[in-house]
C-alpha cells in the first residue's frame, strides 16, 4: 500500500507518497527537460507546501475511502460531506491567477490531490447522483483546477480508463476488499491512520 523508490545500487529507500514526491523533485531539480519544481524552493514557501500537502492527504484524499467503504447510508454521506467542506476549503487556498496551487504550474499540494480528484466519479456510479462534486460556488474553482490538471499531457496519459478504474475499485464499494485502507476504515479510523499490525 505504501509507495516505495528503491535505490538498486546502495538498497536505499524511500517511502510513504509525499515524502517521495519531494524527493523525486528534489533529484529532478537542475536535471535538462525536467519539469517546474514542486516544492517553491524558499524554506516559508516549503513549509506551507508540506503543511498544505499533508492537510490535504488527511482531508481529501482519506474520505475517498470512508465514501467507498462505509456500507451505512449516513456515514456515506458524513463523509462525503466532510469531503465537500475541505475540497472548498482547498479551492479558497488557490490563487486568483492560478490555476494551480502554486500558480501557473503543479505543485506538491496538486499532486497530493490530483489522484483522488482524478477518481472521485466513483461516487456516482457506486453512491448515486447526489455523490456527484458539485460544479457551483466556492467548488467551480476546484473543478477549474481539475480541467487545467486534465489537460496536462504528464496527467491525461497516465489516468487509467474511466470504466477499469470503476471495475478495479467495487470491491471496496461492495464492502470485499480486504486491504489495510479498507480494514481501517471499517475499523472506525481514517485511511491515512492504517496500522500495519491491527489492519495487516
Amino acid at each position: 500500500m505504501v509507495p516505495t523508490l528503491l535505490d538498486p545500487a546502495t538498497g536505499r529507500v524511500v517511502t510513504e507518497s509525499l515524502v517521495a514526491v519531494e524527493f523525486v523533485d528534489e533529484v529532478a531539480r537542475g536535471r535538462p527537460g525536467a519539469a517546474p519544481p514542486l516544492m517553491p524552493g524558499d524554506p516559508f514557501g516549503n513549509a506551507r507546501a508540506r503543511v498544505w500537502a499533508s492537510w490535504v492527504n488527511a482531508k481529501c484524499c482519506s474520505p475517498y475511502y470512508a465514501v467507498l467503504c462505509k456500507q451505512d447510508r449516513a456515514d456515506q454521506r458524513a463523509a462525503f460531506d466532510g469531503l465537500l467542506a475541505s475540497l472548498r476549503r482547498f479551492a479558497r487556498e488557490l490563487p486568483e491567477a492560478g490555476p494551480f496551487f502554486g500558480g501557473g504550474s503543479l505543485s506538491a499540494v496538486d499532486v497530493a490531490l490530483l489522484p483522488w480528484a482524478l477518481r472521485f466519479y466513483v461516487f456516482e456510479i457506486y453512491r448515486g447522483e447526489d455523490f456527484a462534486i458539485p460544479d457551483d460556488g466556492e467548488l467551480a474553482r476546484y473543478h477549474r483546477w481539475l480541467e487545467a490538471a486534465r489537460a496536462l499531457p504528464a496527467v491525461s496519459s497516465t489516468t487509467p480508463p474511466a470504466d477499469r478504474y470503476a471495475e478495479h475499485i467495487k470491491k471496496y464499494a461492495t464492502a470485499s476488499a480486504r486491504s489495510k485502507v479498507a480494514n481501517a476504515v471499517r475499523r472506525g479510523v481514517s485511511a491515512h491512520e492504517y496500522d500495519d499490525e491491527l489492519d495487516g
